[in-house]
């Protein structure tokens, strides 16, 4: 299965579009919404194209595609419009590794960034991946908990509204490999999930 996983939208119909330009052209078959899909929040300034009732329109037709988590701009009034759930706080999936390695299959804590992020862990074991937006910075880092544990934290970086200089990304989950691309679908990182044994 291949999976698209993308955060922090922020009501922008020019870069929604464009990100779901990009899901026909990796012919992915799930896409993942890291939360804030609608609203531009009080700190950000209006992406381009803001236009939240376009972006309902253009999720919608995805609807049967998408899973989603709640972001920190997201609300009960936003899932009135939007036609599949997002107020989920967080999701494990369960992945299939290499199907070469043995107890290869991968577990990722995936959730918004607001409540749960590098330095306020959710639990996790050792070989978990957190997974999370809301900081509009592409991330792949390893952290350690103060037990020893070793988890990866892995964040696409913003649709709309990027910082610090990163691109307006997504990411692909393939075959054990997660890779961070453009919305042009230039490659920019990658990085190999390992054995949990």
């Amino acid at each position: 299965m291949k999976w698209m996983i993308a955060s922090d939208i922020h009501g922008s119909e020019y870069y929604c579009r464009k990100l779901l330009e990009a899901y026909e052209r990796e012919q992915a078959d799930r896409l993942l919404l890291l939360g804030d899909i609608l609203y531009h929040g009080p700190r950000n300034d209006l992406p381009k194209g803001y236009q939240p009732k376009k972006v309902i329109e253009l999720l919608n037709r995805y609807k049967q595609d998408i899973l989603c988590v709640r972001g920190n701009c997201d609300t009960e009034v936003d899932q009135m419009v939007l036609e599949f759930p997002i107020l989920a706080d967080y999701c494990y999936l369960n992945l299939p590794g290499d199907p070469e390695e043995k107890n290869s299959d991968i577990t990722i804590f995936a959730t918004h960034g607001h409540v749960f992020h590098p330095h306020n862990l959710p639990m996790l074991k050792d070989g978990d991946i957190l997974l999370n937006g809301h900081t509009h910075i592409p991330a792949c880092e390893e952290i350690l908990d103060m037990n020893g544990g070793k988890y990866q934290y892995l964040n696409p970086g913003s649709v709309s509204i990027p910082k610090e200089g990163s691109e307006h990304s997504y990411m692909i989950y393939e075959n054990g490999v997660f890779t961070w691309k453009n919305l042009a679908g230039e490659e920019y990182q990658t990085w190999k999930t390992v054995s949990h044994s």
